[in-house]
């Protein structure tokens, strides 16, 4: 923690409190060796984010979306190529969502994402962060120039990273369905956050959901599935069936050249259970406005 403790005659240091979860990974040194001077930085985060719920004695209020709070955030402070510490916070922690790091003068990217993915992996080495199963996910490249006079006190708004695929099934969940089960034949579990762009694509990736037997007999039956995505729209097509306790398949369908990008939830409709059928579908809106379509 040499970065924390040094040269504190012209730095504002954190408490031990706020600086306990900084993992120091580089201390930066000038010319002649010596540390850098630092100055300390409390990031509120911010973003597509609601407070309809969250307790008022949090430090803050805007870190659920769409009625669903992040669980987790990380904040990785680089210097040029070099990671210099890092910070991981989970909703249980009290400062959840208003990370303090102490810069060191100088330039700098403060990498933010803010997730309620699970299954995390951090590989600072290849700069990905990877999930098992992504859901609602948020990112902020900061960069900022750390000098004597900085404020720092600032407000940082992530962006979703995330795409969504929504299907709705229009016909009656057969009595004897237990599963749907879809595959991408391109879907992105990771993002790398230098790049600012989708990683860990998986190709033909089979997810599975259960249906709950209170959804048999029923029509209307919802499933989602998040994925990373960047800004530009791509398309990439969707295999989907639903299978009995024997593994038998009831009903499939294949979709194909459906459009995916960052923000923007892809919703298709049409029938399953008992169904093959296979269709090309155009954009038709935009989370912004839905992609809709049937099959």
């Amino acid at each position: 923690m040499a970065l924390l403790t040094l040269c504190a005659c012209e730095k504002e240091i954190a408490s031990d409190e706020e600086t306990s979860k900084v993992e120091q990974v580089t201390v930066p040194t000038d010319a002649d060796g010596n540390p850098i001077k630092t100055k300390k930085f409390t990031f509120t985060l911010k973003g597509d984010f609601t407070s309809e719920w969250k307790s008022v004695t949090r430090a803050n209020e805007y870190m659920s979306a769409d009625g669903k709070e992040m669980t987790d955030v990380w904040v990785l402070d680089y210097m040029g190529e070099t990671l210099i510490q890092q910070l991981h916070q989970s909703n249980t922690d009290d400062d959840f969502g208003v990370p303090v790091m102490n810069l060191a003068y100088g330039s700098h990217h403060v990498y933010i994402i803010a997730s309620r993915s699970t299954g995390a992996t951090l590989d600072t080495e290849n700069h990905i962060i990877k999930f098992t199963k992504v859901l609602d996910t948020f990112y902020k490249d900061y960069a900022v120039d750390v000098v004597s006079t900085s404020n720092g006190n600032r407000a940082v708004t992530l962006n979703r990273v995330v795409t969504r695929l929504r299907l709705t099934f229009t016909d009656v969940v057969d009595a004897q369905a237990t599963t749907i089960n879809f595959a991408p034949t391109t879907w992105y579990y990771g993002w790398d956050y230098i790049a600012g762009a989708p990683a860990d694509a998986k190709t033909d990736h089979v997810v599975t959901i259960t249906i709950p037997d209170s959804e048999k007999g029923k029509a209307g039956l919802q499933a989602n599935l998040f994925g990373f995505s960047g800004a530009d729209a791509w398309t990439t097509d969707v295999a989907i069936n639903s299978k009995k306790s024997d593994n038998t398949i009831i009903g499939q369908a294949t979709l194909l050249d459906v459009p995916f990008k960052a923000n923007r939830i892809s919703e298709m409709s049409g029938p399953l259970f008992g169904t093959e059928g296979e269709m090309t579908l155009s954009l038709n809106g935009t989370w912004d406005t839905a992609y809709e379509g049937t099959w």
